[in-house]
């Protein structure tokens, strides 16, 4: 089975994607999900077909955003779990051409960001909730037909016919549309009382043999329940406490995957909202523990972002203007963080980034970095943070033993999250 190759130093550098999740459950703006969920059947979810029309598209826009936030990469639903494809696929009618918008989203979408630098990545739903042949599971819309029911239904249905549809669909995606850069699949869920569906279900290996055969330098993901050494792993809306590591304890290529809300695609009424110091944060803490952070925006029905995105995005671009150093390039740093800190390092460079969560009253105390720094400075503004180490005094510059103490300006610098840039030995 063909597993593909390690995945490239870019990624690991770039540090920090868009993911986008779009399709017609942008209309009812109730979540993705919303047709599993709420068990919509095929002639009421049919009316956010024949309506679909996002006049105010502008993938270009889209693009700048990301840019400007210092997103290095994107990942997009060419196909979520309700089936509809956002691209001119030849191998169903449930695609944005035949709506009233009436053209390829997916191309347009492609264009704007490779011509902005961004690395292309396609999202793919294993699963299909649209499809004849997809068979009904845990999940699907038709999750609670009587037994009977269900299974009459299911007698009707080939996975081998939809099987061939996905690597029909992966087909076109891989070869459509220029280099791809990632193929992230979405999901498996095996089960015991086999109302899940794994990879036997999806010809994981074979998907696997396509998708390197047609695009070799790929990144695939890891959520096609089948063993594959270069696999991305993805942790889902949690942020890993210590650095991910593979079966043999080795450190693992990892990306988080976040949203602004608490749902993927638009959701007109949520709430939790995060703030965009939080947004830094999160972005912060994945690089700090060895990952990526892959953060999603689901346009509306529309096509536009929503203004609380926006903001999120709009606070990126300002913090990373000053700060991107301690990100890109960076990783794991492998000394004790300070209380209210985290830590990013950057090998390369053999500099170390302190980003200060909770500023101190003048004085942060660093642990173990005695004798380890030749020069700090704030990072956003290269102004010199002058130290102390091993003082004996107990009055104003005391500093524990083993630790360095950095005197800081009373007043933090007006950003959500300082950083100090070390310059080590």
């Amino acid at each position: 089975m063909n597993t593909g190759k390690k995945i490239p130093e870019w990624f690991t550098d770039a540090r920090f994607g868009m993911f986008i999740h779009w399709g017609l459950y942008s209309m009812p703006a109730r979540h993705e999900w919303f047709r599993g969920s709420q068990n919509v059947p095929d002639e009421k979810y049919r009316i956010y077909f024949d309506l679909f029309d996002p006049d105010l598209f502008q993938p270009k826009l889209w693009a700048a955003k990301a840019k400007a936030a210092g997103m290095k990469y994107f990942v997009i639903t060419t196909k979520h779990h309700e089936g509809f494809c956002l691209w001119d696929t030849k191998y169903t009618d449930f695609k944005a051409p035949n709506t009233p918008c009436g053209k390829d989203l997916l191309r347009e979408v492609v264009d704007a960001f490779r011509a902005e630098g961004i690395h292309v990545g396609f999202y793919y739903s294993l699963i299909d909730w649209n499809h004849p042949d997809f068979t009904i599971d845990c999940f699907h819309p038709y999750k609670n037909l009587p037994p009977e029911e269900k299974a009459a239904a299911n007698a009707k249905r080939d996975m081998a016919k939809y099987r061939q549809y996905m690597k029909n669909q992966v087909t076109e995606l891989l070869t459509n549309y220029g280099k791809i850069d990632i193929l992230w699949f979405d999901f498996s869920y095996p089960r015991d009382d086999g109302n899940g569906k794994g990879h036997d279900d999806w010809d994981s290996a074979g998907l696997l043999d396509l998708v390197y055969g047609l695009q070799p330098d790929i990144i695939v993901d890891n959520r096609l329940d089948y063993p594959n050494p270069y696999a991305l792993v993805t942790p889902e809306q949690y942020t890993p406490a210590e650095p991910v590591l593979d079966e043999d304890g080795n450190p693992a290529v990892w990306e988080g995957c976040q949203t602004f809300s608490g749902s993927w695609g638009y959701h007109r009424d949520e709430t939790s909202w995060k703030t965009p110091k939080m947004c830094i944060q999160l972005l912060i803490d994945h690089v700090a523990r060895g990952g990526n952070l892959l953060m999603n925006v689901g346009p509306t029905s529309r096509g536009t972002f929503d203004y609380r995105a926006i903001e999120c995005l709009d606070a990126y671009a300002e913090w990373m203007a000053g700060n991107s150093r301690s990100i890109y390039g960076c990783g794991y740093a492998p000394f004790k963080e300070a209380d209210g800190c985290r830590y990013t390092y950057n090998a390369k460079t053999n500099r170390l980034y302190v980003h200060v969560y909770s500023w101190p009253f003048h004085h942060l105390h660093l642990p173990e970095m005695a004798g380890k720094v030749k020069y700090a400075q704030i990072l956003a503004d290269g102004s010199e943070i002058t130290f102390s180490e091993n003082a004996e005094s107990c009055g104003r510059t005391a500093t524990p033993k083993g630790y360095l103490t950095l005197h800081l300006p009373d007043l933090a610098p007006k950003t959500p999250v300082p950083v100090i840039e070390l310059f080590l030995k």
